[in-house]
């Protein structure tokens, strides 16, 4: 039965309309696919090393050990914004003779082959070798261990699965689940108890007691049956026809009224990120980042490196920026071509966008406030970022906007969704991240780092003072391109 779904896959790809965009991005994702494997084995290699070097007093096992618990917590992350789940089309399936659970396991057992459980192999292996070379630990300590971890990431595959469909929709419902993330980080840091020390603790035990990794296996096996019955369970056709029955709900946000001309396009594009899907995720997922900087304040190794925080200052600062701005003019693309025959000033569109996303970048900053616990300085960099941002990178990216030529389905979730993503949005990426790295890093090196703030204000404040001359050129810029993204909004494709 396996062998008919992984045939009607085939032909499905081959016989796809899109077979050259596929083909040419799997042939993309096939050269990303070998460098993060080489850097993940690099990583297998000189693990036990490295671990040997840094805790010098310490076994490098039981100090893997420990992090095991931080890197399946990243991990999870990873999967649930980028892990695209395996499908089938049920459709033409529920009129043939072949029983759910056939199809509903084949779906499962396939989301195995996910690159993203291969990758934790090339350091699960390599590190392990190194422990059995160097150790005096039995062959049967080592295949228990690696029989557990490698279980952990399999139960972390399967778990992303219950994730996905409880919230990749809803991030507010992640919200008291991150708050329990926050106390453990919280009781980890004042050493009121350590999750680290009794995860290490747990694991060592089963590398003494190595039967005892079929525990992990059994949780793996677990989360398999969990989402085998959720699967079934929503296994017939009624299940995506039948509608939701929500409670009609109407903005009118009529005190944006106060800021003139350009408050219609203001209430526009707020009503669109209020009643859609993809651009309301865009501000619960700019809250989420806030927590960004507790991954490099408190640690030592970054307070020699300020380039590190500027990097950090403008991603916190614009991630709203980033995230909204780069798919602009793409989310009005579904009533572009009306807007664009009627008789309706370019330049107060353009200068709603902006005031937009300034407003953002102003909020976001005061709630990177209170990260003035680890120090002035930092208060003083993610300043001096939301400067840059609003002076520099709100141009640029309005710019970039006027290149944008693919439609955006709004309802469509944002997790590992490219729709609307083309050349643009990546060449965007070096002004807006690499140059003000690169400037802050040259002069924080060679003078100093008031002088190297001072050049990142000093951007910024100019940019905000020739704002007019730039918004001209924008304004042109979509001009000429007025009609080559029209035709490209029309495209239904991705």
């Amino acid at each position: 039965m396996f062998k008919l779904f992984i045939s009607l896959e085939w032909k499905a790809f081959f016989r796809s309309a899109s077979l050259g965009k596929s083909l040419g991005l799997k042939i993309f994702l096939v050269f990303m696919a070998l460098y993060f494997s080489a850097i993940f084995l690099l990583l297998g290699i000189g693990l036990y090393p490295l671990m040997a070097e840094i805790y010098p007093d310490r076994a490098p096992l039981e100090v893997v050990n420990e992090y095991i618990i931080i890197w399946l917590a990243l991990e999870l992350v990873v999967r649930f914004m980028l892990q695209t789940l395996p499908v089938m089309t049920i459709k033409p399936l529920l009129t043939a003779p072949i029983p759910k659970k056939k199809v509903v396991d084949y779906v499962l057992i396939k989301s195995l082959l996910s690159f993203y459980n291969f990758l934790p192999l090339l350091v699960i292996l390599p590190f392990a070798g190194f422990v059995f070379y160097k150790t005096n630990l039995s062959i049967f300590a080592i295949l228990g261990w690696v029989v557990a971890a490698y279980a952990l990431v399999l139960s972390n595959n399967y778990f992303n699965f219950l994730l996905k469909k409880k919230f990749a929709d809803n991030l507010k419902a992640l919200v008291p689940y991150l708050l329990v993330v926050l106390v453990l980080y919280g009781l980890e840091s004042f050493g009121i108890f350590s999750i680290t020390e009794a995860f290490g603790n747990a694991m060592d035990f089963i590398v003494e007691n190595p039967f005892l990794a079929l525990l992990p296996v059994l949780l793996a096996i677990g989360l398999y049956k969990w989402n085998q019955n959720i699967l079934l369970s929503r296994f017939y056709l009624d299940d995506s026809l039948k509608g939701k029955v929500t409670e009609a709900k109407s903005q009118d946000f009529q005190w944006l009224r106060k800021f003139g001309d350009i408050a219609p396009f203001l209430q526009l594009d707020l009503k669109l990120i209020w009643r859609n899907k993809r651009p309301k995720t865009t501000i619960w997922l700019s809250l989420i980042i806030m927590a960004y900087g507790l991954i490099f304040y408190p640690q030592e190794t970054y307070q020699s490196m300020p380039a590190i925080f500027v990097f950090v200052g403008i991603f916190m600062t614009g991630i709203f920026m980033i995230n909204f701005g780069q798919f602009i003019p793409a989310w009005d693309a579904s009533y572009y071509s009306m807007m664009m025959s009627q008789n309706i000033p370019l330049k107060k569109y353009l200068a709603s966008k902006a005031a937009l996303i300034t407003f953002s970048i102003i909020a976001l900053t005061l709630l990177t406030t209170p990260y003035v616990y680890f120090g002035w300085n930092i208060l003083v960099i993610n300043i001096a970022c939301a400067i840059y941002n609003i002076g520099v990178n709100v141009p640029v990216l309005l710019y970039s906007g006027s290149f944008n030529r693919k439609r955006i389905d709004l309802e469509k979730s944002p997790f590992m969704n490219y729709q609307g993503t083309g050349a643009a949005q990546w060449i965007v990426g070096i002004p807006l991240m690499i140059i003000p790295i690169l400037l802050f890093w040259i002069v924080n090196k060679f003078i100093s780092f008031e002088v190297g703030v001072g050049v990142l204000v000093g951007l910024g404040v100019l940019g905000m003072v020739i704002r007019r001359p730039l918004m001209e050129m924008i304004e042109q810029a979509y001009k000429r391109n007025k009609y080559v993204m029209i035709n490209g909004f029309k495209q239904t494709g991705e």
